[in-house]
């Protein structure tokens, strides 16, 4: 019996924690929520165990989590609505143009295992390759030249408003083939996903989720559409035309990829980058250190998604009974692998709660690990070593305005709101 009391859906959660996490990992490494019966995992053998194995931790809790903001009783506490929205959630359910038994039945890259994971990964690795990500360098540095352009000149910004926010928004926006006046657009139905999802307030609003989920749908199928007849060099078009042996996409698992790349790919660079500035300012050592050498840059990045994990945790099922670090989580139970803890686990990161750009953290789960490794990885490190080249090669004496930090309504990112600094040019 331990004394631990642990929720992971706790907004007390949110201001640090990782005191919370190192607790676990001493006493509980494995810990039933009494709130909701899953289990979260917090070693980081453990977590890499859980990853690495689909057929005992299945990722179809996914799109349970995913739903649970939509869904008549897909939710768990914390997640998704009460049973009291139910009747009117049905009511509005109606009126989208797409149907719950087609969301229901369609593959979803986050939420499958094999074998129908793979054929889908490699159909959407087609809009990622190595040479498509390399080739947005010079797109991307210019983004990020004209938002530090755009309050050079002011003394103090807001990180995340104007220059954490825009740059993968323009980007993830842009690879999709969205027009520029649809980019506010993408970024509050990313906003109202991820907090009517994963927030504070899930589904107490039920009727602006839904609206959102409308407004997004409408789009995409159109855009769809217009691709199916007229394709363009881009990403929507890259999954509505499949190449030989392979099937495409229907419009609604595009559709719900787009979903994805709204909050993986968007969500993901910004609060990598909220991170690392909060962290680096809390480090004036480790700031003071990239800026005399703007080559550590690349490491820093690996650093901050180990120090401060955008994704705190994923979802996962398991398939049958299975033993972990001599804990049985039986057949069926929800379980929560937390990234964030594994990442700050002594046993595998000496003196893990020291933030060190010099560290080499190979290994750091902070874009997952096995078949389910984060699509975007290779993009979110190139926009994050971009956007910090430019950043702190340009402006100096960063300094925070604000000694409180709010974080984004959402039990799983993590980032800061906003963050408000002043500065010098370097």
């Amino acid at each position: 019996m331990t004394a631990i009391s642990f929720d992971p859906f706790s907004e007390a959660l949110r201001a640090n924690p990782y005191p919370h996490y190192a607790a676990l990992r001493r006493q509980a490494p494995v810990y039933r929520v009494e709130s909701s019966g899953n289990y979260v995992v917090s070693r980081y053998t453990d977590v890499r165990y859980v990853l690495r194995h689909p057929e005992l931790f299945s990722s179809s809790a996914m799109q349970s989590m995913m739903l649970s903001g939509f869904v008549p009783g897909a939710g768990t506490p914390g997640m998704g609505f009460s049973g009291a929205d139910a009747a009117r959630l049905v009511e509005l359910m109606r009126e989208l143009p797409i149907s719950l038994p087609e969301v229901l039945g369609s593959r979803s890259l986050i939420a499958s295992d094999p074998p129908a994971h793979s054929p889908m990964r490699s159909l959407v690795n087609r809009g990622f390759t190595p040479r498509r990500i390399a080739a947005l360098e010079p797109r991307i540095r210019a983004i990020a030249r004209a938002a530090l352009d755009a309050v050079e000149n002011k003394g103090e910004f807001d990180l995340v408003h104007d220059f954490s926010i825009p740059l993968p928004v323009t980007v993830i926006a842009e690879m999709l083939g969205v027009e520029p006046d649809r980019h506010a657009d993408f970024k509050r139905w990313s906003d109202c996903i991820i907090s009517g999802i994963t927030g504070a307030a899930a589904g107490l609003r039920p009727e602006i989720l839904l609206q959102v989920f409308k407004e997004l749908s409408e789009y995409v199928t159109g855009v769809i559409e217009a691709r199916r007849t007229q394709p363009r060099e881009d990403l929507i078009s890259t999954l509505t035309h499949a190449e030989d042996g392979e099937t495409a996409l229907t419009p609604v698992e595009i559709l719900m990829f787009t979903l994805l790349l709204l909050v993986a790919g968007n969500e993901t660079t910004t609060n990598l980058l909220g991170n690392a500035m909060l962290a680096l300012l809390a480090h004036p050592a480790e700031l003071a250190r990239v800026q005399r050498d703007p080559g550590l840059i690349p490491g820093l990045v690996e650093e901050a998604l180990r120090f401060d994990s955008p994704a705190q945790f994923v979802f996962r099922r398991a398939t049958r009974d299975v033993e972990l670090a001599g804990t049985c989580i039986p057949a069926g139970a929800t379980v929560m692998p937390l990234i964030g803890s594994a990442n700050r686990d002594d046993a595998q990161f000496p003196d893990a709660d020291r933030f060190d750009v010099g560290r080499n953290p190979q290994g750091h789960l902070g874009f997952g690990v096995g078949i389910h490794f984060c699509l975007g990885a290779s993009l979110a490190r190139l926009e994050a070593r971009v956007a910090l080249e430019a950043l702190l090669t340009r402006f100096s004496a960063l300094e925070r305005l604000e000694s409180d930090i709010a974080y984004i309504d959402s039990f799983l990112v993590r980032g800061p709101q906003r963050l408000a600094l002043r500065f010098q040019i370097a």
